[in-house]
């Protein structure tokens, strides 16, 4: 595998003429025009900033649907605007504006063709990227792992396969995923739409994705020289994060009836990046209808999606999915769909001494007091009642319930035998019957 380094994510190329666009020319001369109409715009600059594209490219859209005599020079040349001429639409460039929005609502951002995204997600490949241990290290810091899970996790994450993590609850398996987020410290860039077969599709969605720090890249100025194709935004690598309401409704493309347009699916939102599916066996949908879903993406590398028509289409499936459940894998799956999952990782409690060290962690964090009496009752007292099963997150439940019973009491944060098993008490629920 050609391995790359983490910042060495190659740019999409900015288009240089109309031609490079790879787009019908009656798509973008509509959007074009919707986009003016919409946003009542009249200055190159400005209308090249609302379609994402080069100053030099939009001049030949404007130029084109002049010739068309859907657009005419104001004659008004703008002061402050570098001298500009002023441009707008003529009666029939606006019935077209309206005709064409009755078609799609969609205006702004010109969309990337499916087949020029797809060479984009090649280069920015998760399977491009190596992890180091030193990175994987940090990015899992605030966490107490046993070395031999970092043994696990590393090959994994490089490997850009999917991973599954089971194991009791409690214990940090939403963690790990997001440290493996986290350690992906490069950028990405992620079209703000793309086009197939004359349908725009909507990908950017600043709910999943950061854009990174703004490198701010005026498509409309003739003196910066541009240096990525602004129709996509740097971001952060992206993470979807889906729990117990994930469906399989979810996975397909959501199509906007008013609107007329498409939005992507979690999945296609996360290429280049995660996609947890966190809770796996609390859905309504049966796990193993879940991982029949993702058999072709995860073996081919290639998703299959369906337009309204019902026609089909593929897309690129470039992300690194990150399976966590409660469950025994051989309770929820069949062999043929674990042997699709390439890394099954348990993430087990940890020892005495690892609770122990976590414990104090957190009490250092939070300014709770040690106090050794209290620890000797909670390790020899309460532990045996439960057959001395620790899990990670018991060492903050307890510290915040003493703390919160410290602020009530008003009295000065302390750890107390009595406050430990005030604390247990909320930690399990007793066995008893209710009468109703």
């Amino acid at each position: 595998m050609n391995m790359q380094p983490m910042t060495g994510v190659q740019p999409p190329p900015p288009p240089n003429r109309i031609e490079e666009m790879r787009l019908p020319i009656v798509m973008m001369r509509d959007i074009l025009l919707k986009t003016m109409f919409r946003k009542n715009l009249d200055l190159v600059g400005d209308i090249a900033t609302a379609i994402c594209l080069p100053h030099a490219v939009t001049q030949e859209l404007i130029d084109l649907a002049r010739s068309q005599r859907l657009i005419e020079a104001t004659g008004t040349l703008h002061a402050n605007s570098g001298g500009e001429m002023g441009f707008r639409l003529t009666d029939a460039g606006r019935a077209r504006a309206l005709d064409a929005l009755s078609q799609s609502e969609y205006f702004g951002p010109m969309p990337v063709p499916l087949d020029v995204y797809a060479e984009q997600v090649k280069r920015q490949s998760i399977r491009n990227i190596t992890i180091t241990r030193e990175q994987l290290t940090s990015a899992m810091g605030h966490l107490v792992l046993p070395p031999a899970l970092l043994d696990h996790l590393g090959p994994a994450v490089s490997a850009g396969r999917s991973i599954l993590m089971y194991g009791p609850p409690g214990n940090g398996k939403s963690s790990i995923s997001n440290g493996i987020r986290d350690a992906m410290g490069d950028k990405i860039y992620v079209p703000r739409a793309i086009e197939y077969a004359g349908q725009v599709i909507t990908v950017y969605d600043p709910i999943v994705h950061s854009a990174a720090e703004s490198e701010t890249d005026d498509p409309g100025s003739l003196r910066r020289r541009r240096t990525f194709d602004t129709r996509y935004v740097r971001c952060e690598r992206p993470a979807v994060i889906t729990g117990g309401e994930l469906n399989l409704d979810m996975l397909d493309l959501v199509y906007n009836p008013v609107a007329r347009t498409y939005q992507a699916p979690l999945q296609l939102k996360s290429t280049g990046g995660i996609f947890i599916v966190d809770d796996l066996g609390r859905q309504k949908e049966p796990p193993q209808s879940l991982v029949n879903r993702w058999i072709v993406p995860l073996e081919e590398s290639r998703d299959i999606l369906a337009l309204q028509s019902g026609e089909k289409f593929e897309v690129p499936f470039d992300t690194l999915v990150i399976f966590s459940t409660n469950f025994h894998p051989n309770e929820i799956f069949d062999k043929a769909a674990l042997r699709r999952i390439f890394f099954k990782i348990k993430i087990d409690g940890p020892s005495q001494a690892d609770f122990l060290k976590i414990f104090s962690m957190v009490a250092r964090k939070k300014g709770m007091p040690l106090d050794e009496a209290a620890l000797i009752h909670l390790i020899k007292t309460k532990y045996p009642t439960i057959k001395n099963v620790y899990a990670n997150y018991q060492p903050v439940f307890l510290i915040e319930q003493m703390i919160a019973i410290c602020e009530f009491e008003g009295i000065p944060y302390q750890m107390t035998p009595d406050l430990i098993d005030r604390a247990w008490a909320n930690m399990f629920v007793r066995e008893e019957e209710i009468q109703r």
